[in-house]
């Protein structure tokens, strides 16, 4: 079984959890952002057969998972002490975009090597510094910086990987994940 149908399965037993949405729809609940990021990242896992190596960094060895409610941006936060060094890890890594609508029913899944978000990444880097700037009060620096890759951008230059219309899965691309695993160590 290739990792797009293990994604899909997980996608229909964990993010499109009928039973889940139904009650929050009954109690009048939030369904959008029930999904939390960690469940993404466990799909974007099985998606592309790497796990998580356990440090600072990127989600998942050689891959970086993101997600966002459909047209929206991709959040990327770095933090004081590790910023620097991820900031040049995901220029090396790839990234993973997955967009989902309200209800979890449609769910794009497109993605882009870190070379390819470098105008991104290079912009942020002195921006970051200033940030952090050692040389001002610990009271007076910003506590997270935080800076998005819009989703139009991901849309026209991200590689497709699956795309889920109603729950049902209607575009898969099996060879690119495979392709761009061989990309990263």
């Amino acid at each position: 079984m290739s990792g797009i149908d293990e994604a899909f399965q997980f996608y229909q037993r964990h993010i499109l959890d009928e039973e889940k949405l139904g009650l929050l729809k009954a109690h009048n609940l939030k369904v959008t952002g029930s999904v939390p990021s960690v469940i993404w990242e466990l799909f974007g896992a099985i998606l592309t057969g790497r796990s998580s190596t356990g440090v600072t960094g990127a989600d998942l060895s050689g891959w970086e998972i993101k997600s966002a409610k459909t047209g929206a941006s991709y959040e990327y936060q770095y933090h004081l002490n590790t910023g620097t060094h991820k900031l040049e890890e995901d220029l090396q890594v790839n990234h993973l975009f997955c967009t989902y609508s309200d209800t979890y029913t449609d769910v794009v899944v497109r993605a882009m090597q870190g070379l390819e978000l470098a105008s991104y990444f290079s912009k942020w880097q002195p921006e970051y510094q200033t940030n952090y700037d050692k040389s001002v009060p610990s009271t007076q620096r910003r506590q997270r910086f935080r800076r998005n890759i819009p989703a139009g951008f991901v849309k026209t230059n991200g590689v497709l990987i699956l795309e889920i219309r109603d729950g049902a899965l209607v575009e898969r691309n099996d060879t690119i994940i495979v392709t761009l695993n061989r990309s990263v160590s």
